[in-house]
Protein backbone atom coordinates (compact mmCIF):
# COMPACT_ATOMS: atom_id res chain seq x y z
CA UNK A 1 0.00 0.00 0.00
CA UNK A 2 1.33 3.42 -0.93
CA UNK A 3 2.00 5.89 1.87
CA UNK A 4 2.80 3.31 4.56
CA UNK A 5 6.07 1.87 5.76
CA UNK A 6 6.59 -1.87 5.31
CA UNK A 7 4.40 -3.58 7.95
CA UNK A 8 3.00 -0.18 8.98
CA UNK A 9 5.40 0.55 11.88
CA UNK A 10 8.42 2.80 11.36
CA UNK A 11 11.86 1.18 11.33
CA UNK A 12 13.00 2.66 14.67
CA UNK A 13 9.96 1.21 16.41
CA UNK A 14 10.52 -2.20 14.85
CA UNK A 15 14.17 -2.19 15.95
CA UNK A 16 13.07 -1.28 19.48
CA UNK A 17 10.63 -4.19 19.56
CA UNK A 18 13.22 -6.62 18.15
CA UNK A 19 15.72 -5.59 20.85
CA UNK A 20 13.07 -6.24 23.51
CA UNK A 21 12.29 -9.61 21.92
CA UNK A 22 15.97 -10.60 22.02
CA UNK A 23 16.00 -9.94 25.76
CA UNK A 24 12.75 -11.87 26.17
CA UNK A 25 14.18 -14.87 24.31
CA UNK A 26 17.33 -14.74 26.47
CA UNK A 27 15.23 -14.81 29.67
CA UNK A 28 12.35 -17.22 28.93
CA UNK A 29 9.07 -16.19 30.55
CA UNK A 30 10.35 -12.82 31.81
CA UNK A 31 8.18 -9.79 30.99
CA UNK A 32 10.11 -7.14 29.08
CA UNK A 33 8.67 -3.60 28.82
CA UNK A 34 8.48 -1.93 25.42
CA UNK A 35 7.12 1.28 23.96
CA UNK A 36 3.77 0.14 22.61
CA UNK A 37 2.49 2.23 19.68
CA UNK A 38 -0.97 3.26 18.57
CA UNK A 39 -2.37 0.80 16.05
CA UNK A 40 -5.35 1.04 13.69
CA UNK A 41 -7.53 -1.05 16.04
CA UNK A 42 -8.59 -0.87 19.67
CA UNK A 43 -6.63 -2.30 22.60
CA UNK A 44 -7.80 -5.79 23.43
CA UNK A 45 -8.09 -6.85 19.80
CA UNK A 46 -4.49 -7.87 19.23
CA UNK A 47 -2.38 -4.70 19.16
CA UNK A 48 0.50 -6.40 20.98
CA UNK A 49 0.58 -9.38 18.65
CA UNK A 50 0.31 -7.15 15.59
CA UNK A 51 3.30 -5.08 16.70
CA UNK A 52 5.38 -8.21 17.29
CA UNK A 53 4.42 -9.58 13.88
CA UNK A 54 5.17 -6.22 12.22
CA UNK A 55 8.63 -6.18 13.83
CA UNK A 56 9.68 -9.66 12.68
CA UNK A 57 7.89 -10.17 9.36
CA UNK A 58 9.95 -10.15 6.18
CA UNK A 59 9.19 -10.15 2.46
CA UNK A 60 9.77 -13.92 2.20
CA UNK A 61 7.48 -14.86 5.09
CA UNK A 62 4.11 -16.56 4.77
CA UNK A 63 1.56 -15.35 7.34
CA UNK A 64 -1.35 -17.18 8.92
CA UNK A 65 -3.74 -15.49 11.37
CA UNK A 66 -6.22 -17.33 13.59
CA UNK A 67 -8.71 -16.22 16.20
CA UNK A 68 -10.08 -18.91 18.55
CA UNK A 69 -8.54 -21.41 16.12
CA UNK A 70 -10.50 -20.12 13.13
CA UNK A 71 -9.13 -18.47 9.99
CA UNK A 72 -12.38 -16.81 8.99
CA UNK A 73 -13.45 -14.77 12.02
CA UNK A 74 -13.66 -10.99 11.63
CA UNK A 75 -10.52 -10.37 13.67
CA UNK A 76 -8.42 -12.95 11.83
CA UNK A 77 -9.56 -11.81 8.38
CA UNK A 78 -8.93 -8.13 9.10
CA UNK A 79 -5.44 -8.67 10.57
CA UNK A 80 -4.47 -10.93 7.68
CA UNK A 81 -5.77 -8.35 5.20
CA UNK A 82 -3.93 -5.56 7.08
CA UNK A 83 -0.55 -7.27 6.69
CA UNK A 84 -1.24 -8.32 3.12
CA UNK A 85 -1.88 -4.65 2.22
CA UNK A 86 1.04 -3.15 4.18
CA UNK A 87 3.69 -5.79 3.36
CA UNK A 88 2.62 -7.64 0.22
CA UNK A 89 3.63 -10.97 1.81
CA UNK A 90 1.85 -14.20 0.99
CA UNK A 91 -0.88 -15.30 3.40
CA UNK A 92 -2.25 -18.76 3.98
CA UNK A 93 -4.82 -20.68 5.96
CA UNK A 94 -2.58 -23.75 6.08
CA UNK A 95 -0.61 -24.19 9.29
CA UNK A 96 2.05 -26.29 7.58
CA UNK A 97 2.76 -23.58 4.96
CA UNK A 98 3.09 -20.63 7.35
CA UNK A 99 6.35 -19.24 8.69
CA UNK A 100 4.60 -16.83 11.09
CA UNK A 101 1.33 -17.74 12.81
CA UNK A 102 -0.41 -15.00 14.75
CA UNK A 103 -2.95 -16.41 17.14
CA UNK A 104 -5.59 -15.26 19.58
CA UNK A 105 -6.63 -17.75 22.25
CA UNK A 106 -5.50 -21.01 20.60
CA UNK A 107 -2.48 -23.11 19.63
CA UNK A 108 -2.86 -24.99 16.33
CA UNK A 109 -3.59 -28.69 16.58
CA UNK A 110 -1.02 -29.51 13.88
CA UNK A 111 2.42 -29.74 15.58
CA UNK A 112 4.64 -26.81 14.67
CA UNK A 113 8.16 -27.27 13.34
CA UNK A 114 11.53 -25.59 13.61
CA UNK A 115 11.69 -22.26 11.80
CA UNK A 116 8.08 -21.36 12.47
CA UNK A 117 7.15 -18.51 14.83
CA UNK A 118 3.96 -18.47 16.89
CA UNK A 119 2.91 -14.95 17.93
CA UNK A 120 0.33 -14.70 20.72
CA UNK A 121 -1.99 -11.75 21.28
CA UNK A 122 -2.09 -11.28 25.07
CA UNK A 123 -4.64 -9.06 26.85
CA UNK A 124 -3.08 -9.45 30.34
CA UNK A 125 0.52 -10.70 30.74
CA UNK A 126 0.67 -10.66 34.56
CA UNK A 127 -0.44 -14.01 36.07
CA UNK A 128 -0.87 -12.42 39.52
CA UNK A 129 -3.05 -9.49 38.47
CA UNK A 130 -6.20 -10.96 40.07
CA UNK A 131 -4.36 -11.88 43.28
CA UNK A 132 -2.08 -8.90 43.91
CA UNK A 133 -3.48 -5.41 43.19
CA UNK A 134 -0.12 -3.64 43.60
CA UNK A 135 1.63 -3.54 40.24
CA UNK A 136 5.03 -2.85 41.78
CA UNK A 137 4.68 -5.94 43.97
CA UNK A 138 3.90 -8.18 40.98
CA UNK A 139 7.16 -7.00 39.42
CA UNK A 140 9.13 -7.67 42.62
CA UNK A 141 7.85 -11.17 43.46
CA UNK A 142 9.33 -12.95 40.39
CA UNK A 143 12.81 -11.73 41.36
CA UNK A 144 12.53 -13.88 44.51
CA UNK A 145 10.88 -16.79 42.70
CA UNK A 146 7.86 -16.18 44.91
CA UNK A 147 4.76 -17.82 43.47
CA UNK A 148 2.99 -18.63 46.73
CA UNK A 149 -0.09 -16.56 45.86
CA UNK A 150 -0.66 -18.64 42.75
CA UNK A 151 -0.22 -21.91 44.66
CA UNK A 152 -2.76 -20.72 47.25
CA UNK A 153 -5.23 -19.89 44.45
CA UNK A 154 -4.88 -23.38 42.99
CA UNK A 155 -5.19 -24.95 46.45
CA UNK A 156 -8.40 -23.00 47.11
CA UNK A 157 -9.85 -24.45 43.92
CA UNK A 158 -9.06 -27.95 45.16
CA UNK A 159 -10.55 -27.20 48.59
CA UNK A 160 -13.78 -25.88 47.05
CA UNK A 161 -14.26 -28.12 44.01
CA UNK A 162 -11.95 -31.08 44.51
CA UNK A 163 -9.97 -30.09 41.41
CA UNK A 164 -8.15 -27.10 39.95
CA UNK A 165 -10.99 -25.18 38.35
CA UNK A 166 -8.98 -23.12 35.85
CA UNK A 167 -9.98 -23.90 32.28
CA UNK A 168 -8.12 -21.13 30.44
CA UNK A 169 -5.09 -18.88 31.00
CA UNK A 170 -3.72 -21.65 33.23
CA UNK A 171 -0.37 -20.47 34.70
CA UNK A 172 2.84 -22.23 33.68
CA UNK A 173 6.44 -22.26 34.87
CA UNK A 174 8.94 -21.63 32.09
CA UNK A 175 12.40 -23.23 32.14
CA UNK A 176 11.99 -23.99 35.84
CA UNK A 177 12.03 -20.30 36.74
CA UNK A 178 9.35 -17.74 35.79
CA UNK A 179 5.63 -18.20 36.34
CA UNK A 180 3.99 -17.02 33.14
CA UNK A 181 0.53 -16.31 31.81
CA UNK A 182 0.08 -18.24 28.54
CA UNK A 183 -2.63 -15.81 27.37
CA UNK A 184 -6.28 -16.92 27.41
CA UNK A 185 -5.61 -20.18 25.60
CA UNK A 186 -7.60 -23.11 27.01
CA UNK A 187 -5.69 -25.29 29.49
CA UNK A 188 -6.24 -28.02 26.88
CA UNK A 189 -3.45 -26.34 24.86
CA UNK A 190 -0.90 -25.99 27.67
CA UNK A 191 0.94 -29.28 26.96
CA UNK A 192 1.62 -28.13 23.39
CA UNK A 193 3.84 -25.32 24.71
CA UNK A 194 6.28 -27.73 26.36
CA UNK A 195 9.45 -28.16 24.28
CA UNK A 196 7.72 -26.83 21.16
CA UNK A 197 10.17 -26.68 18.19
CA UNK A 198 8.76 -23.29 17.12
CA UNK A 199 9.67 -19.95 18.69
CA UNK A 200 6.81 -18.54 20.80
CA UNK A 201 6.47 -14.75 21.16
CA UNK A 202 3.89 -12.96 23.34
CA UNK A 203 2.80 -9.35 22.93
CA UNK A 204 0.55 -7.30 25.24
CA UNK A 205 -0.05 -3.91 23.63
CA UNK A 206 -2.18 -2.28 26.31
CA UNK A 207 0.11 -3.44 29.14
CA UNK A 208 3.28 -2.71 27.10
CA UNK A 209 4.93 -6.06 27.82
CA UNK A 210 6.65 -8.72 25.72
CA UNK A 211 7.83 -12.19 26.67
CA UNK A 212 8.98 -15.29 24.85
CA UNK A 213 9.59 -19.03 24.99
CA UNK A 214 12.55 -20.23 22.88
CA UNK A 215 12.31 -23.53 20.98
CA UNK A 216 12.62 -26.73 23.02
CA UNK A 217 12.11 -24.95 26.36
CA UNK A 218 10.49 -26.76 29.28
CA UNK A 219 7.01 -25.39 30.05
CA UNK A 220 5.16 -27.02 32.94
CA UNK A 221 1.65 -26.20 34.16
CA UNK A 222 1.53 -25.46 37.89
CA UNK A 223 0.09 -28.30 39.96
CA UNK A 224 0.60 -30.40 43.09
CA UNK A 225 2.02 -33.89 43.49
CA UNK A 226 -1.33 -35.25 44.69
CA UNK A 227 -3.30 -33.18 42.16
CA UNK A 228 -1.29 -33.26 38.92
CA UNK A 229 -2.27 -31.12 35.96
CA UNK A 230 -4.36 -32.99 33.44
CA UNK A 231 -6.37 -32.20 30.36
CA UNK A 232 -10.03 -33.07 30.57
CA UNK A 233 -11.02 -34.98 27.42
CA UNK A 234 -14.11 -33.94 25.48
CA UNK A 235 -17.05 -36.28 25.72
CA UNK A 236 -17.88 -35.62 22.06
CA UNK A 237 -16.46 -36.12 18.59
CA UNK A 238 -16.23 -33.48 15.88
CA UNK A 239 -19.37 -33.65 13.77
CA UNK A 240 -17.39 -32.76 10.63
CA UNK A 241 -14.22 -34.88 10.79
CA UNK A 242 -14.93 -37.28 13.66
CA UNK A 243 -11.87 -36.25 15.70
CA UNK A 244 -12.04 -37.05 19.42
CA UNK A 245 -8.66 -35.60 20.48
CA UNK A 246 -8.86 -31.94 19.32
CA UNK A 247 -10.32 -28.96 21.17
CA UNK A 248 -13.98 -28.64 20.21
CA UNK A 249 -16.36 -25.70 19.93
CA UNK A 250 -20.02 -26.06 20.81
CA UNK A 251 -22.36 -24.64 18.19
CA UNK A 252 -25.99 -24.03 19.16
CA UNK A 253 -28.42 -25.00 16.41
CA UNK A 254 -32.19 -24.61 16.21
CA UNK A 255 -34.02 -25.66 19.33
CA UNK A 256 -31.91 -27.57 21.84
CA UNK A 257 -29.62 -29.15 19.27
CA UNK A 258 -25.86 -28.87 19.80
CA UNK A 259 -23.11 -29.47 17.25
CA UNK A 260 -19.48 -30.00 18.26
CA UNK A 261 -16.73 -29.16 15.78
CA UNK A 262 -12.95 -28.69 15.84
CA UNK A 263 -11.92 -25.21 16.93
CA UNK A 264 -8.92 -25.39 14.57
CA UNK A 265 -10.58 -25.02 11.16
CA UNK A 266 -7.43 -25.89 9.18
CA UNK A 267 -6.88 -29.09 11.16
CA UNK A 268 -10.51 -30.09 10.65
CA UNK A 269 -10.32 -29.34 6.93
CA UNK A 270 -7.11 -31.35 6.58
CA UNK A 271 -8.70 -34.35 8.28
CA UNK A 272 -11.76 -34.16 6.04
CA UNK A 273 -9.59 -33.95 2.95
CA UNK A 274 -7.63 -37.03 4.02
CA UNK A 275 -10.95 -38.86 4.48
CA UNK A 276 -12.29 -37.67 1.14
CA UNK A 277 -15.12 -35.78 2.84
CA UNK A 278 -16.37 -32.42 1.54
CA UNK A 279 -19.09 -31.73 4.10
CA UNK A 280 -18.96 -28.66 6.35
Amino acid sequence: MQGYNFAYLDERTKRMIRRALLKAVAIPGHQVPFGSREMPLAYGWGTGGIQVTAAIIGEDDVLKVIDQGSDDTTNAVNIRRFFARTTGVDTTERTRDATIIQTRHRIPEIPLREGQVLVYQVPQPEPLYKLEPRGRETLRLPAFEESGLMNVKLYEDIAHWGRIDTTYDYPVRVDGRYVMSPSPIPSFDNPKMDRMPALQLFGAGREKRLYAIPPYTDVKSLDFEDHPFRVEPHAHACALCGCTTSFLDEVVLDGDERLWSCSDTDYCRERRESQGRNDG
